[in-house]
C-alpha cells in the first residue's frame, strides 16, 4: 500500500546487493560490526532474518511452591511500594517529631506477600489449562542476510576485502 505522496505506509524489507549469508545472528551482527568500524554509514546496512520459526524453551517445571514463590515476591514488591507510598511505619509525634516503627514497615511487607502467594496459588489452581512448566518463545530465523542498496556494494565490498587481507 502507497500513500498518494508515494511513500510507504508500512515496514519494507531492504533490497539492496547481499553482502553475506549467515545460519546465525552473531556472525551477520559480527560483519556488520566490520562494516560500521570502518565508517560504513549503519542506516544503510540492514540485517534480514528469513524463514522464521516459532521456538519455546523450556525454563522450569512449575507447581504450588513455584507459584507461591512467585506470588509472594510480586507480593512482596507491591507492599513495598505501597508502604512507602501511604509512610508505614512512620508516626509524626503531636511535637512535630518522626519516630521509625520498623514492625509496621515490615508488617506490610509481610502482609503483600501473603496477599499475593494466595491469590497465585489460587489462580494456579482454578486454571483450566495447566501446563506443568515455565516457558519462554521468541522468532528465530533459520538464515540472516546483511544487505546495502546497490550504489553502495562496491564500498563495501572494499571495506570487507581490506578487513580480510590483514
Amino acid at each position: 500500500m502507497r500513500n498518494p505522496r508515494g511513500q510507504s505506509f508500512g515496514p519494507v524489507i531492504p533490497k539492496g546487493f547481499v553482502l553475506g549469508e549467515f545460519v546465525n545472528y552473531q556472525d551477520a551482527a559480527k560483519l556488520v560490526d566490520r562494516l560500521v568500524n570502518a565508517d560504513f554509514t549503519p542506516a544503510k546496512i540492514s540485517i534480514i532474518g528469513s524463514d522464521l520459526k516459532l521456538v519455546e524453551r523450556v525454563r522450569a517445571r512449575l507447581g504450588y511452591g513455584r507459584v507461591a514463590f512467585s506470588g509472594a515476591m510480586t507480593g512482596f514488591w507491591l507492599g513495598l511500594l505501597f508502604a512507602l507510598l501511604i509512610g508505614a511505619g512512620i508516626e509524626v509525634t503531636p511535637e512535630g517529631g518522626i519516630n521509625y516503627l520498623p514492625d509496621q514497615f515490615f508488617s506490610v511487607l509481610v502482609i503483600g506477600a501473603g496477599i499475593g502467594m494466595l491469590i497465585s496459588i489460587v489462580r494456579f489452581a482454578l486454571a483450566k489449562n495447566k501446563r506443568s512448566f515455565i516457558s519462554s518463545q521468541m522468532p528465530v530465523a533459520q538464515r540472516y542476510e546483511v544487505v546495502v542498496p546497490e550504489a553502495d556494494a562496491v564500498q563495501a565490498q572494499q571495506i570487507l576485502s581490506a578487513g580480510t587481507s590483514n
